[in-house]
């Protein structure tokens, strides 16, 4: 009763004030039985309230989340492991935290090709961060290895061939990957264990443990943070993002 109470309370005009902790027990009911009534003849006020309460909690998680990234800036943007690509020069960088393993991930993976090469003017950042298992460890310490050992071309191309496979992940089929695709296979398979990949994942894992991160794909734009794919796609935030520079805000 008292969390509906707060939420109609929220309704009302700021010059109504009430003081629950001022009444009676009896008093109480009363009000409890008066609340209960008004709703079953206005059910439209308890909507109305709950969306504000929504709104409002979306609000909040948003200011968390843009002062996050203000504290972060330094591991979001500027770490000397990740992935970067589209425009270096570009007026908004997008930073996507990725699971090859992960479904959506793949779902998001034209829009974020098909966004970045239709804009012109968009740096992304590419932030490996394998949760759904061993399949997905595999994969990611597979192209930050290929990274580190055959350059940022390579990785971009295994980034690519990860999204569109269809079987398992394995060593063996790793190897045979990395020989198909030109890279010294064995410098590539033994460097997946290196305290260099290890590091670049756990820095990777620990970012997104600071950003309250669980799950792929997650966006940040500007200072926004998106955890998911938005159904709205990537270029309204895009948008937002530039109108917000250009102003200043």
């Amino acid at each position: 009763m008292k969390k509906l109470i707060a939420a109609l309370l929220l309704t009302t005009t700021p010059a109504f004030a009430l003081d629950l902790g001022a009444m009676t027990e009896a008093e109480k009911e009363q009000f409890g039985a008066a609340v209960r009534a008004y709703l079953m003849e206005n059910p439209q006020v308890l909507i109305e309230a709950m969306t504000e309460l929504e709104q409002r909690r979306v609000a909040d998680e948003a200011k968390n989340d843009s002062a996050m990234i203000a504290q972060l800036q330094e591991q979001i943007y500027e770490d000397d492991h990740s992935w970067v690509g589209g425009n270096p020069e570009g007026d908004v960088t997008v930073v996507e935290f990725i699971d090859y393993r992960c479904g959506v991930c793949r779902q998001a993976f034209p829009l974020v090709e098909e966004t970045v090469a239709k804009d012109g003017n968009i740096k992304i950042i590419f932030k490996d961060l394998p949760i759904l298992g061993q399949e997905s460890d595999l994969a990611a310490r597979f192209a930050v290895a290929v990274k580190q050992n055959e350059g940022d071309d390579a990785y971009k191309k295994v980034h690519d061939y990860f999204y569109t496979m269809r079987g398992n992940v394995t060593v063996e089929g790793l190897k045979t990957t990395a020989e198909e695709m030109g890279f010294d296979a064995d410098k590539v398979i033994t460097a997946m264990n290196s305290d260099a990949v290890t590091d670049v994942l756990r820095e990777n894992a620990q970012l997104a443990d600071a950003l309250q991160i669980a799950g792929t794909p997650s966006f940040i734009i500007g200072d926004t943070l998106m955890r998911g794919l938005p159904r709205t796609g990537l270029a309204p935030v895009i948008e937002q993002t530039r109108a917000k520079a250009k102003s200043g805000g």
